[in-house]
């Protein structure tokens, strides 16, 4: 009896000897592998950030400095030769309508009809007024060439002594007037003056002779 009762405690002794082994172990093999991380971590050094790109750092936008254009850069064309600026509302002269929009006081040297529009060869003049023995106009001829002007159509004809059969300017059609003018010789219609008022493309709209006794 007493050698069963022995050898049972014998047992248990050697099992709990081989349990506190075991957790003796477990406990060893833990320790010993947290140990073995914190060394690593702390042997391995830790990686610096990158650092930004010159893009996204404030000092790269407001340091940039961007230079004003210098008078080497920019073109100035020179004005082209011979040209001008017209007024708006008017018309610029040319050599087919010299007197556009002007008023002129002219001889005539002659005129006529042809494809329905009438025509005046005409110079500028000069006039003088004169008072004795009666008021009356000289006209001073020049010596310039003859232009070719024609009517408007709806122009209109004022014409006094010797043209007119008055002193005083009365009305005429332009057919009228060329009838009456041409009757005339040369030297004769050479001592005739005009008032002229021109439009904008050169046409004559308006003649007035100047009586003459």
């Amino acid at each position: 009896m007493n050698t069963c009762v022995s050898r049972r405690r014998t047992v248990l002794r050697c099992l709990t000897a081989l349990a506190f082994g075991a957790v003796a172990l477990t406990g060893c093999s833990g320790d010993g592998g947290g140990g073995q991380a914190d060394a690593t971590a702390q042997a391995t050094p830790s990686t610096p950030s990158a650092p930004t790109d010159a893009a996204s750092s404030p000092s790269a936008s407001t340091n940039t400095t961007v230079s004003p254009p210098t008078s080497s850069d920019v073109t100035i064309s020179p004005p082209i030769p011979g040209t001008a600026t017209v007024p708006a509302g008017t018309s610029a002269p040319t050599s087919a309508a010299p007197w556009a929009g002007t008023k002129q006081f002219v001889q005539i040297e002659k005129a006529w009809a042809a494809d329905g529009r009438t025509y005046l060869s005409v110079r500028p003049a000069r006039k003088d007024a004169v008072t004795e023995p009666h008021e009356a106009w000289v006209i001073v001829p020049s010596e310039g060439p003859y232009t070719t002007v024609s009517f408007a159509q709806d122009a209109q004809v004022l014409l006094s002594s010797p043209l007119g059969d008055e002193s005083q300017a009365a009305p005429y059609s332009q057919a009228e007037f060329v009838s009456r003018l041409m009757s005339h010789e040369p030297a004769f219609r050479a001592g005739f003056g005009y008032d002229l008022s021109f439009d904008g493309e050169g046409r004559v709209t308006r003649l007035q002779s100047l009586y003459t006794p």
